[in-house]
């Protein structure tokens, strides 16, 4: 649409774009100035819930050696939406595995580096398994007191608000982009899409096959949420010659390799596409399509083929032609 704003900038580690349609009140701030303010917020927002930053508010409540420890309202609720993902998977989508990832080599930003080849790791990978959540279940001992303005955790347990944290950005942005006809926020590939005009003109969302980089298609959303979990983006070679990736099998600690590769899922917003994206490759093909049946999605096998589920409105590929 020309008179829809398309702004793009760098923040969190990923890339961050806004699509701005026309205000509904003509006194209302114009595309352009609503998307500065947003992306003083997201700037603002990554800093402060950085796993990478000495300086962050997530740091320094990792570091801290008490069991109740102050935390800001943005900290809060973003150990809130971690907790909610956690919950909304039965503890497969953990936010306690900082200890893990940082053993496996992921205690310092990727931003920038080229990933490890993706069909190497999977011939080398170990038998295909579901991941399965962690029975000690240390999430459920992490509170969010908003009354004291409070988070109470065992010490020791360090928590991670990466991918919760991108949808539930993308989300609060959407929220204060209501007073726009349309609007699409995309954190990283989370994204959200709210407007009348959208009811009417959907987004056509890109979908990206994990293996290949290419687009395999599109989905129309009109509403909600819709994100995309890969084990493309985040995985490198480990000091013992082996390969690791940023999605662990709570159980274990380890890299899941599951059988799927990827997976797309639509949501009622952002917050829930990304959990349900990575709920279904957490549990491979089987699981993936009873997470997936309600609202929908794509999931990417390790043989490159894609298969669709679902009430999903579009045009999307089911197979690629076999990867080198």
């Amino acid at each position: 649409m020309s008179a829809e704003l398309d702004y793009t900038f760098s923040a969190m580690g990923s890339p961050i774009r806004f699509l701005i349609g026309p205000p509904l009140l003509s006194s209302a701030p114009s595309p352009l100035e609503r998307a500065d303010r947003e992306k003083a917020f997201v700037l603002d927002f990554g800093a402060r819930l950085s796993r990478f930053r000495a300086d962050s508010e997530l740091s320094a409540l990792n570091r801290d050696p008490r069991h109740e420890v102050s935390a800001s309202p943005l900290l809060r609720l973003a150990v809130h939406a971690g907790l909610w993902a956690a919950g909304r998977s039965d503890g497969l989508v953990d936010p306690t595995l900082v200890g893990a990832l940082e053993r496996l080599g992921y205690d310092h930003s990727l931003d920038g580096s080229e990933p490890a080849p993706l069909p190497e790791a999977l011939r080398g990978a170990p038998a295909r398994r579901p991941a399965r959540p962690d029975p000690a279940a240390r999430w459920r001992r992490v509170i969010v007191d908003d009354d004291r303005g409070l988070i109470v955790r065992p010490p020791g347990v360090a928590l991670d608000t990466g991918g919760s944290g991108k949808g539930l950005c993308a989300d609060i942005v959407a929220r204060r982009l209501s007073a726009h006809t349309r609007y699409a926020v995309d954190c990283g590939g989370d994204i959200a899409v709210g407007g009348v005009g959208a009811q009417f003109d959907p987004y056509l969302i890109e979908v990206e096959h994990p293996l290949s980089g290419e687009s395999i298609g599109t989905i129309a959303v009109s509403g909600g949420g819709v994100a995309t979990s890969g084990l493309n983006v985040r995985i490198w070679r480990r000091g013992d010659g082996r390969f690791a990736h940023h999605l662990l099998d709570p159980s274990s600690g380890e890299p899941v390799w599951s059988g799927l590769v990827g997976a797309t899922a639509l949501g009622a917003g952002a917050l829930e596409a990304e959990t349900l994206s990575k709920m279904a490759l957490l549990l491979g093909p089987q699981g993936a399509r009873t997470v997936l049946a309600q609202q929908g999605g794509v999931i990417f096998h390790d043989d490159g083929t894609a298969e669709v589920i679902g009430p999903v409105r579009g045009s999307v590929a089911h197979a690629l032609p076999a990867r080198s």
